[in-house]
């Protein structure tokens, strides 16, 4: 019976973390219940109610996740070479700027592969939780695509206002805004369906990351438009505009990835968790309540407070109890450990924590 600090002698609320829906990953966690071989162990620290179940939700979860992904390949694929066709032979720098931030797009489908095919491998001896922080890394990969689309877009936007250049075939420059918006406006909508389904902040925060592409595509067209209205530096200004819309998504998903890296977990999640725990009857008190993504599923740690005259047996049918209430009040929750304490019974009782104390300094 281990557990991280927490609270004995009575009931005590901790402050939930941060939040951060968004969801990635896979998950054999539930092994950790079985690694606690001996009969002590199992009965305090029960293993996970229905793993197969829930392992295999999460594989078909991974197995959505790359039908997605293939399919936003496909279409902003087919948007990018349209698109850098036409400003090839039209030279709009804001044209030339939105192609490259599709090509960025479309390649992130690869790292989000590579690791939603790596999510769905079992877990190991080594890496006991499995691969469902590579969804994760990921995200990185996915931030550091969308700033280095920012850095292009912004260099040849700014090359173009010091140097101006007539754009021509301004109807097929708007044609291919069109084209962009929606490629990108298809492939958001699929993307953020199926990353809030399965759990996947990656793919949620690469669904936004689309949708505002779509709207920097139709800024084209207010650079097409000045262009044909004879002010040179429309199309530039727009391609700034956009390297400006790019920065701004840049943000938005690094504090995304960021709080996942970190951990971040939705604080009603916490909240809802602490009161399925406390209404499970026979729990006297809820102690602390840990949450962590892995990947595009939830892990779960927590300490509840028994009467001390239960036996060992009655201690793990309460645990399990306790487990299975908050496996249907928390979405996307795989495996819980739920610690089990008791209050202070009077007289000359050792706390039976103490020698944990030194640790914990």
């Amino acid at each position: 019976m281990t557990g991280r600090p927490h609270t004995h002698g009575h009931a005590h609320r901790h402050e939930p973390g941060r939040r951060l829906g968004h969801r990635l990953g896979r998950r054999l966690g539930h092994l950790l219940g079985h690694l606690l071989g001996h009969r002590w162990g199992h009965a305090l620290r029960p293993h996970s109610h229905d793993p197969a179940a829930r392992v295999d939700a999460a594989l078909e979860g991974s197995a959505e996740g790359l039908r997605t992904l293939a399919f936003s390949l496909g279409v902003l694929g087919l948007t990018t070479a349209v698109q850098a066709v036409i400003a090839a032979l039209s030279g709009s720098v804001a044209l030339l700027g939105d192609t490259v931030h599709n090509a960025a797009d479309a390649l992130t489908a690869l790292p989000l592969g590579v690791a939603f095919l790596l999510g769905r491998r079992a877990a190991t001896r080594r890496y006991t939780y499995g691969y469902g922080r590579a969804e994760d890394l990921a995200g990185v990969v996915v931030v550091l695509a969308i700033a280095a689309s920012s850095a292009v877009a912004g260099y040849e936007a700014f090359r173009r206002l010091v140097e101006p250049q007539d754009v021509t075939h301004l109807a097929a420059v708007a044609a291919a805004a069109l084209a962009g918006f929606a490629g990108n406006e298809l492939v958001a909508r699929r993307r953020i369906t199926t990353g809030r389904r399965i759990g996947s902040a990656a793919l949620v925060a690469d669904g936004l990351h689309a949708r505002t592409d779509g709207f920097t595509s139709l800024a084209v067209l207010l650079g097409a438009g000045g262009a044909a209205l004879g002010w040179r530096a429309a199309d530039p200004v727009v391609g700034l505009l956009i390297t400006g819309a790019i920065v701004l998504v840049l943000r938005d998903a690094a504090r995304e990835v960021w709080r996942r890296l970190m951990d971040a977990v939705d604080p009603a999640a916490v909240t809802a968790a602490e009161e399925a725990l406390g209404a499970v009857p026979g729990v006297r008190g809820v102690g602390a309540v840990r949450m962590r993504w892995l990947g595009h599923t939830l892990h779960a740690e927590a300490a509840i407070v028994v009467d001390p005259q239960l036996t060992v047996v009655e201690a793990h049918r309460l645990a399990v109890e306790a487990e299975h209430a908050l496996m249907h009040t928390v979405r996307r929750l795989v495996s819980a450990t739920v610690h089990v304490d008791h209050p202070p019974v009077g007289g000359a009782e050792p706390d039976p924590h103490a020698a944990l104390a030194h640790h914990l300094v």
